[in-house]
């Protein structure tokens, strides 16, 4: 699957889901905030919700002092 994160098209996915994606990249839920094509992800959805090939994914780190950093 193909997918662009955080603006660099990724081509070897096998991620159905947002979880999924985030375990194959290595990087815990707790402290991201995902957005699938614009949309903001619910944590609670992380499990669920599909990713699809072509999609847009931007992965967000929440650091210290109320920012946000892209991983």
């Amino acid at each position: 699957m193909k997918l662009t994160i955080n603006g660099e098209v990724i081509d070897t996915l096998s991620a159905a889901t947002v979880m999924e994606l985030l375990e194959e990249l290595k990087i815990a839920p707790g402290r991201v905030a995902v957005e699938v094509n614009l949309k903001v992800v619910r944590k609670a959805e992380y499990v669920t919700y599909p990713l699809n090939d072509g999609d847009t994914v931007e992965i967000v780190n929440f650091v210290g002092g109320g920012g946000w950093r892209w991983l």
